[in-house]
């Protein structure tokens, strides 16, 4: 049997081959681990694969946890290259690949591998990216947007009209809930800090200052919904807050990494949400996963997707980008990141 060669883009051959840059992570702690690292020849696609030229890959919470070695999913060890998600033109495609060409745009999310101007894609993962859209905002949508998108129609299966509670309001999925929960006419509370109240206001939100105001007081009635990607207390004040008949949707716990808390602990607070969930107690609770639910329902990724990529292009979302950045402004990120405070996306740029 004869193996296909992969497909390469023509290049000038009075043009210099395009530099392969990598910022590589030598070991897990804090960002001073970086190290970039150029040269090399180009990584060439195998069966299956494609080459493509990044255009953008998200910096987020997610790669902090990443970077501090405390992200469950994550089996490698460093050295390596971080970066969950990107947006890149096709370069070169493998044997076998037939739903992609060179120049195709294209966004995978990937947990690591990112953060470099040229990284190796499986071929059938990758979603379409409609020309003309900004690269940053687009790779905004793959983790952020999806979390949001998912959170609300395919796991707390929220029905217009209903309330909803989402805590860190402002940050990358924050903003994505209320922009998308504001689509699907949810009625919203958001909690934040107090200079961040007018940008969740906009949204047509109630602000909630989480330094000033106790939001269980605030919402004594009870929510339908709430999303939560902090877990304060291990998830147990939004727990109170989730009233008869409505659900819990837990899919992070940023608390309990600033804080430092054990594996152990994260891990408990897993179990009590899987607990809640069977209690008899008229009220919901389940842990959201945008790994596992891509490997269980692929088709749901790509088609979710392709409907926020094909928002963004008509105008109907438009992720905030707080800034584009380089490779050397990476490790600052990543404390800017860990600081919080942040009302945009960090987005490198190679």
């Amino acid at each position: 049997m004869t193996t296909q060669p992969a497909v390469i883009a023509d290049t000038d051959t009075d043009t210099e081959p395009a530099a392969h840059r990598r910022l590589v992570l030598r070991a897990f702690g804090d960002p001073d681990g970086f190290a970039l690292e150029e040269g090399g020849p180009l990584p060439e696609p195998g069966p299956g694969e494609a080459r493509i030229r990044v255009e953008a890959a998200s910096v987020q919470f997610t790669d902090v946890i990443i970077r501090k070695g405390e992200y469950p999913d994550l089996k490698r060890k460093p050295p390596l290259v971080p970066g969950y998600d990107c947006v890149g033109r096709v370069e070169a495609v493998g044997p076998g690949v037939r739903d992609l060409a060179v120049g195709d745009r294209v966004a995978d999310m990937t947990m690591i591998g990112s953060y470099a101007s040229h990284r190796l894609v499986d071929a059938a993962r990758c979603v379409p990216v409609p020309e003309g859209v900004d690269a940053a905002e687009a790779v905004s949508l793959v983790l952020s947007w999806m979390t949001a998108y998912q959170l609300i129609h395919r796991h707390a299966k929220a029905a217009p009209g209903q309330t909803a509670l989402i805590h860190g309001a402002a940050g990358a999925v924050g903003q994505a809930l209320l922009r998308l929960g504001q689509l699907h006419g949810l009625e919203m509370y958001g909690t934040c800090r107090a200079e961040h109240a007018d940008l969740v206001a906009s949204f047509g939100a109630t602000p909630i200052d989480y330094r000033s105001e106790d939001f269980t007081e605030v919402l004594s009635d009870g929510v339908d919904v709430v999303f939560d990607g902090i877990g304060e207390e291990g998830f147990a004040r939004s727990w109170r807050t989730v009233k008869r008949g409505g659900f819990l949707a837990a899919y992070g716990f940023s608390a309990g990494i600033q804080e430092g808390a054990p594996f152990l602990k994260i891990g408990y607070w897993f179990a009590r949400v899987a607990i809640w969930n069977v209690w008899p107690n008229g009220k919901r609770a389940g842990f959201y996963g945008i790994t596992d639910l891509r490997k269980s329902r692929p088709e749901w990724f790509r088609e979710d997707l392709t409907q926020l990529m094909a928002w963004l292009a008509d105008g109907t979302v438009r992720p905030r980008v707080q800034e584009r950045i380089g490779f050397e402004d990476v490790a600052e990120a990543h404390r800017r990141l860990e600081r919080g405070g942040l009302d945009g996306k960090l987005v490198l740029v190679p």
